[in-house]
């Protein structure tokens, strides 16, 4: 593992993935160098976690040994032009974009400049991101280890083809806002029966987790899962019957289609 990691920009994933790398203690924060145009970003990451802060995007770069690239989309070619002469020969750019290509990035920075694209999640602010990862062909198999043991210091890390990271938002990088509907909405039913909100909260939300976790770990299907908490006649199939007429699977899956839609958008339009 190399010394340094470097941020460009200082928003929440990048905050998420800089918490979750000073909690799981994998760099120094004095080794976590960062940089976001915006004052009270780059204040509010230096105080929350000692990291050091550069003058610029071409600062941070010329110290990186890992390059996040923490911005828009429409931002990247902005950026990778401006620090296109500061990297080091060595330096592996992290792409955490949607929509953006190995291409799209070696047009600024060269052929032979490596490159992994990924996806991580906002539950790296507590070890639970589910990131998805995508290296280039020139990649060595140590540089994708140390990647992914980036990755996995906050959360769990898996490696997918290409072709799937333009779809991937749908199910992982972009699910935990679903999610959040989903335990919003279940907290309202409690609400409208009289739960305290923050109970109903906190209650809703270790049933989503409690679920995840015991899909996880037992290796079981979710739908015999399902089935094992369904008894018959009882209030649990009633709530299932009441999902299904409301059509709850289809507008989940019409939810994952429209987000790697969206993306696959994205991506041909830089194209």
């Amino acid at each position: 593992m190399k010394n340094n990691i470097s941020f460009i920009g200082c928003g929440n994933m990048a905050k998420a993935m800089i918490g979750g790398l000073v909690k799981g203690e994998l760099f120094r924060p004095e080794n976590i160098h960062c940089y976001d145009p915006e004052d009270a970003a780059r204040a509010q990451v230096a105080e929350e976690y000692g990291v050091t802060i550069q003058d610029s995007n071409i600062a941070v770069a010329a110290q990186a040994d890992y390059l996040v690239l923490a911005v828009k989309p429409f931002l990247y070619g902005k950026v990778l032009a401006e620090i296109a002469g500061s990297i080091k020969p060595s330096v592996i750019i992290v792409s955490i974009a949607v929509g953006v290509g190995f291409d799209d990035i070696k047009e600024f920075l060269g052929s032979d400049v490596k490159v992994i694209r990924t996806q991580p999640s906002t539950p790296a602010f507590v070890g639970e991101s589910d990131s998805t990862l995508c290296p280039d062909d020139i990649m060595t198999q140590e540089d994708i280890q140390d990647i992914i043991t980036i990755f996995e210091s906050f959360g769990k890390a898996e490696i997918i083809s290409e072709k799937l990271m333009d779809v991937v938002p749908g199910i992982a990088s972009s699910a935990p806002a679903y999610t959040m509907l989903l335990i919003e909405a279940m907290a309202d039913g409690g609400v409208l029966h009289g739960f305290p909100r923050d109970q109903a909260y906190r209650l809703s939300a270790q049933a989503v987790y409690g679920a995840a976790k015991l899909v996880l770990e037992s290796g079981e299907h979710p739908g015999k899962l399902k089935d094992q908490i369904c008894t018959p006649g009882g209030t649990t199939i009633e709530a299932v019957r009441v999902l299904e007429a409301k059509g709850f699977r289809d507008a989940i899956i019409s939810a994952v289609d429209a987000c790697a839609r969206k993306s696959l958008a994205m991506s041909k339009k830089k194209a």
